[in-house]
């Protein structure tokens, strides 16, 4: 584990305290994110679970984990990763980090009021926005403040050269504000009418994933696969194609989750074809990454699962939306399949990765557990797995019985609860793993610096990325 903390800088020295505080508050979100999806997951086969507190149904706990995991870890720990890895590439210390405390605090703050509101019943009932009106003006506020130190990376940056790592951080620091204030304004302060309020929700639900927390994610992967596996991109001249295809193309698929419903069917047909242009996306971000298959080590695991993930999710989505899959699919469990593998298989999996690769940097100590790293790989693979083929299994099934008249609805819940036993048996695999995870992080902050101080500041700090 000796090697976790070379290249540590004078510039990840600056930057510790902000960074550790979005990434400990992130990790924090996680576990209480895994509580309650344990929860959801049991209610579902078992409807009795709590039923007796209004406070703990199942809308609220689903509401709950989606909300903790979504804008607690990811969003946490994606803006931690991105920011490192802006300074890292820019050649400067991090400016602007009280900005980056203030606005950790606030956005952690509103998260926690979101919490409470979605149990008062003040959730919105949209998916990936369940946050109450009153919390998301401080949450968009907060965000911009973390925002400054990204902008004052980008713009103070040493070299003229930009690399794929600074393109996507930068792009989701820009494109989560105008998603989510569009949002805000044409659904709660002057809100559409009738079936553009579903097409609207479905844009922005989208759009989290395509535009803000994959672009996090592919950033980190883009700085983290050469830096270890110290080989080229083999296809980097195509980089810079990809990255315009997913942010031009990636939010009009979010009309693949209306297809059958009352909306226009040029909005669904003109999100099957955005679905297939992804697919060169995904090809150009296999070609590039693949690297970190069969490459060692815990960052490595993490990186090259996340890879695959997030391949195969967009391939997925691409498949299951034509009109002929679409019909067994829609509305069933499969949906959830898709989308726990790309925000936990994708886009969690890869800032794990990145985390294991830049904390010791940030904190100039190794990793305290060796042990601990090698079982949260293994929970965590093991956990995904699980969730997505039980959760996928039992959507299928599902959706098959729907299209029988002859079916009734207890035997579909009869047919596919033996799948959700086995999805809740995931989600208690993931919550040991990311136990492991947190114990192992306060270890490794409780432990002595195993790089002396003076030390970091004669590393250099114009480190760049070898495309």
């Amino acid at each position: 584990m000796s090697h976790d903390t070379q290249e540590v800088s004078a510039n990840d020295a600056h930057a510790r305290g902000p960074l550790l505080l979005l990434l400990g508050s992130g990790l924090v979100w996680l576990v209480l994110s895994g509580v309650l999806a344990l929860i959801a997951s049991v209610q579902l086969h078992t409807p009795t679970f709590l039923a007796s507190c209004a406070w703990f149904t199942y809308g609220h706990m689903q509401a709950l984990q989606e909300t903790a995991f979504v804008y607690g870890w990811l969003a946490n720990a994606g803006l931690a990763l991105g920011l490192w890895v802006l300074t890292r590439l820019g050649g400067e210390a991090l400016r602007a980090g009280n900005w980056v405390t203030v606005g950790a605090l606030f956005w952690n703050l509103g998260v926690t009021l979101a919490l409470v509101g979605i149990v008062a019943g003040d959730a919105t009932g949209h998916s990936l926005l369940q946050l109450p009106r009153y919390v998301q003006p401080l949450l968009l506020i907060a965000y911009g403040a973390i925002a400054v130190a990204g902008v004052l990376a980008w713009s103070g940056r040493r070299n003229e050269t930009s690399y794929a790592s600074q393109w996507y951080v930068f792009a989701a620091l820009f494109l989560f504000p105008w998603l989510f204030s569009v949002a805000q304004l044409t659904l709660f302060v002057l809100p559409m009418r009738g079936v553009m309020q579903a097409v609207i929700a479905g844009w922005f639900a989208q759009g989290v994933f395509t535009l803000w927390l994959a672009p996090l994610a592919l950033a980190a992967a883009y700085y983290v696969v050469p830096k270890v596996t110290g080989r080229v991109l083999p296809a980097y001249q195509f980089a810079s194609l990809a990255f315009w295809v997913l942010i031009v193309v990636g939010a009009w698929t979010g009309g693949r989750h209306l297809i059958g419903g009352p909306v226009p069917a040029w909005i669904s047909s003109l999100a099957i074809v955005a679905c297939s242009l992804l697919v060169f996306h995904y090809l150009v971000v296999w070609l590039n990454l693949k690297g970190a298959l069969g490459h060692g080590g815990a960052v490595m695991k993490f990186t090259a699962f996340g890879l695959l993930a997030y391949v195969i999710g967009g391939c997925a989505d691409a498949f299951t939306s034509i009109r002929s899959f679409a019909v067994i699919t829609q509305f069933t469990y499969f949906t959830q399949a898709q989308q726990q593998l790309a925000l936990y298989g994708g886009v969690s999996m890869l800032f794990f990765g990145v985390l294991y690769f830049a904390v010791p940097r940030l904190t100039g100590k190794t990793w305290a557990s060796a042990a601990l790293i090698g079982g949260h790989a293994t929970t965590a693979i093991l956990g995904v797995l699980l969730l997505v083929i039980s959760l996928g299994v039992a959507g299928w099934t599902q959706g098959q019985a729907l299209l029988k008249p002859a079916v009734t609805f207890p035997e579909i819940a009869a047919a596919t609860r033996p799948w959700l036993l086995l999805a809740t048996a995931a989600y208690a695999v993931l919550l040991v793993g990311n136990l492991m995870l947190v114990v192992n992080f306060l270890q490794t902050l409780a432990a002595k610096p195993t790089v002396p101080a003076a030390a970091l500041f004669q590393a250099t700090s114009d480190i760049k990325e070898t495309a």
